[in-house]
């Protein structure tokens, strides 16, 4: 059976839709609030808003399992990915041991707003635990979001981002590379760094420790479409 997926909040719940997810239920604390709060973020999704059930505190609490500022809030089937139909037409993102949740939601949104093919973790984190998914507001349906067994699994190129590796300013990142950056604070394990078939670093101005997962997550995915589109 589909593990299901609670979804908290207006923009989970309209990511979820917009790519494909069955949201049932759709609850909503005051209905006509919903809809018009669709008109002007959504209004792609007004009729779907509309059929939304209005439900009282108790009952909102049941499906997301605590308040939320915007009264929305649904349940989804999380998703079963099938890697052989994926085409490899852009980087697939991979987390080597994260830890910080709310970053590797972050990471999923960024990957879906700059066409990443996919972002898969190694490690003991659920990819799909409730603060990754609100992490990601929802855009865990945009593309496949996955947990791996090891690095023996990852396809292709496998690119690792740390700071002793060349300048990334005069790399070349294939669209079917992986692109693989370390933990928060324990950085590449070490059967990722062998696994990587290169090394690169962002760039970073002197004294400057290291930036935030999330960042260089988008600016390596930036860095990847930009010279795409001008080649």
């Amino acid at each position: 059976m589909d593990e299901e997926v609670v979804l908290e909040g207006f923009h989970a719940v309209k990511h979820a839709l917009r790519f494909g997810a069955v949201v049932e239920p759709l609850v909503v604390l005051d209905r006509d609030a919903a809809v018009a709060f669709a008109r002007t973020h959504a209004p792609d999704l007004v009729e779907a808003f509309g059929r939304a059930v209005e439900v009282d505190a108790a009952g909102f609490a049941r499906v997301a399992g605590r308040p939320h500022p915007t009264g929305v809030a649904g349940v989804a089937a999380r998703p079963v990915v099938d890697w052989a139909a994926v085409v490899p037409s852009s980087p697939l993102v991979l987390l080597d041991n994260p830890r910080n949740l709310g970053n590797f939601g972050a990471v999923v949104r960024v990957s879906a707003g700059l066409g990443a093919r996919g972002v898969v973790s190694i490690g003991t984190v659920d990819p799909w635990h409730p603060t990754v998914v609100r992490g990601s507001a929802g855009l865990h349906f945009a593309l496949p979001v996955a947990r791996l067994a090891g690095p023996g699994e990852l396809p292709g190129e496998v690119i690792a981002f740390d700071a002793d590796g060349e300048d990334l300013r005069g790399a070349h990142l294939p669209d079917d590379a992986v692109l693989a950056f370390g933990s928060e604070r324990h950085g590449l394990s070490d059967a990722v760094r062998e696994r990587a078939d290169r090394v690169v670093s962002l760039p970073m101005r002197p004294k400057v420790s290291s930036y935030n997962l999330t960042t260089s997550v988008a600016m390596a995915l930036y860095h990847w479409d930009l010279f795409r589109r001008a080649s």
